[in-house]
């Protein structure tokens, strides 16, 4: 079955950096498009950034930070620069069957905190 894990979150200080990682298995990586989303205390789930055949990104996240993936590590990230307090959530990081994003994840790992102190 299909297994995301991700790893890499922490409490840092507004304006530091962090870079998140979440590694699949069961399914066949290079094939699928892959994004991360955030959950903050009280709101929704909302999408952060995606990359498949293209890499889109949230307006709130535009030019702070950036999607990548290591398809022979099975490894998407995200590395988070000039961190806010508002960035402040757990974040997801989520997979799709297919290779274009689409806005549908179909797997979803189990989330990794991030907090940001002012």
């Amino acid at each position: 079955q299909v297994q995301l894990v991700e790893s890499g979150g922490g409490l840092v200080q507004a304006g530091e950096s962090l870079r998140l990682s979440c590694v699949a298995s069961g399914m066949t990586f290079s094939t699928n498009a892959m994004a991360w989303y955030r959950q903050a205390p009280g709101k929704e789930r909302e999408f952060i950034a995606a990359t498949g055949r293209s890499t889109i990104y949230a307006d709130s996240v535009k030019g702070r930070f950036t999607i990548s993936r290591d398809n022979d590590k099975s490894t998407v990230y995200l590395q988070m620069n000039s961190l806010k307090p508002e960035d402040t959530a757990v974040y997801y990081c989520g997979a799709a069957r297919t290779r274009y994003w689409a806005a549908s994840v179909d797997y979803w790992g189990q989330g990794t905190q991030v907090t940001v102190s002012s």
